[in-house]
């Protein structure tokens, strides 16, 4: 007669096998990283190429004689100065030969202020082309009366660029903080999506198991304890060896970034004058980012723990659910307070990545069902405290032992339960049967 440890291990083993072997598995592995690659870059290709772009063209009635001058040199594709009266030109926007004029009054060099008539619309790069474009010009214009030096003027025009350096015992060294912090996000989305995900194959793989009455021949020769864990455990290393897989996949793409970027960027003229007109990076700039931009392997370990951490305490309790109902449909009112603990850390996200360190990111990060988000989070975007990793470990290690509990006892009676759909209270009556 087989052990506990035995059956269980079949378990584990017949889930991973026939996950892993199946096209599903196989195509997701493969395609998921270049369906996300190919959004993203999708996303940030359009963003910087429509970035202040607008199709409006704005006539310009400048009463000043100097700002409209100014303003039409910068952009002729946008703007021309016109002498019709302010009526004319409205009569010209109703009738739709004009997309709209500026009124720039002999006023406009001290108050700032000017009115932009249209028939409406035009989007968010039409109104910031507008402001931004009159701004500088005042500001030159404001410096130039006082007589400041052009020196000065250049300054304001260029901006001012903080590099962070972080000091470490060798000296000091770049600290790519605003880059962490990004990854910070990525990552907590990350293992927000994955929980989800694998807890919802969880669910669904307990419900046609239990709508197929497969369950009732596992069930005869395993407890349901062991059937629940060794499906947990069986799909979680699914996942892993997904995200290792991911994981191998983005070390090398970050490696070869250096010489990719460079193929990209050699003798490319129209990069380097749109990185000097946009105050955009480099090509040097870029290249210096991919030879010295590393991301510390603990930062890998923390992910991979606190997904699997997140994904046990998670997957049991959708195990639970799945063995209450005995169709997908049936689950949507039962999942919601499982559902809903993975979703409130992502609302702080943003919070906890200004300051990561503060006392509302530290408490949000140490309680148990947000942890596996807040915390990796953390971890990626600064130094967190050793005694706060391993408090939130603990905590991590009781509330998946507790979970497990609950869920075992709801699944060894649910399983088994058919042709009724469960309310919260036959759960509770079927938590406190013995």
């Amino acid at each position: 007669m087989r052990s506990k440890g035995s059956k269980i291990f079949t378990i584990i083993q017949h889930e991973y096998i026939s996950k892993v072997k199946s096209k599903g598995f196989i195509l997701s592995t493969i395609l998921a990283p270049l369906a996300i690659v190919a959004i993203y870059g999708t996303v940030i290709a359009v963003t910087l190429m429509s970035s202040g772009e607008t199709t409006k063209k704005i006539a310009i009635r400048d009463l000043t004689g100097q700002i409209g001058i100014e303003l039409v040199s910068r952009d002729t594709s946008k703007f021309f100065i016109t002498e019709k009266s302010e009526e004319e030109l409205r009569q010209e926007v109703l009738s739709s030969e004009l997309d709209g004029f500026m009124i720039i009054d002999d006023k406009f060099l001290e108050t700032g202020y000017g009115n932009v008539y249209t028939s409406g619309g035009g989007g968010l790069g039409f109104i910031s082309s507008i402001e931004q474009n009159t701004e500088d010009i005042i500001v030159n214009k404001k410096l130039k009366e006082i007589g400041a030096e052009n020196s000065i003027i250049d300054l304001v025009n260029r901006g001012v660029s903080i590099t962070t350096k972080k000091v470490t015992l060798e000296g000091s060294r770049e600290d790519y903080s605003q880059m962490l912090a990004f990854l910070g996000y990525f990552l907590g989305f990350l293992i927000y999506g994955l929980m989800f995900t694998y807890g919802s194959f969880v669910m669904r793989g307990v419900i046609e198991e239990k709508a197929n009455r497969i369950v009732e021949v596992i069930a005869s020769s395993a407890r349901p304890f062991e059937i629940m864990f060794g499906k947990v455990v069986g799909i979680g290393a699914v996942g892993l060896t997904q995200v290792l897989f991911w994981l191998i996949l983005l070390m090398i793409l970050f490696f070869a970034g250096g010489t990719i970027a460079q193929m990209f960027m050699e003798n490319s003229q129209n990069m380097k004058m749109m990185a000097d007109t946009a105050n955009q990076p480099n090509n040097a700039e870029i290249l210096h980012f991919f030879e010295n931009f590393s991301i510390s392997p603990w930062i890998i370990v923390a992910f991979l723990f606190y997904f699997l951490a997140g994904y046990f305490i998670y997957s049991s309790l959708f195990a639970a659910v799945g063995s209450a109902v005995d169709q997908e449909q049936d689950a949507s009112q039962l999942t919601m307070p499982v559902a809903l603990p993975i979703i409130i850390p992502i609302i702080f996200i943003p919070n906890v990545m200004n300051n990561p360190d503060g006392t509302i990111s530290t408490v949000l990060s140490l309680i148990p069902f947000f942890s596996p988000i807040l915390m990796v989070s953390r971890i990626a975007a600064g130094d967190v405290p050793l005694w706060q990793i391993l408090l939130s470990i603990v905590l991590l290690a009781g509330t998946f032992v507790l979970c497990l509990w609950f869920a075992a006892k709801i699944y060894r009676v649910g399983i088994l339960m058919y042709g009724k759909k469960p309310t919260f209270k036959d759960i509770i009556k079927w938590f406190n049967l013995d």
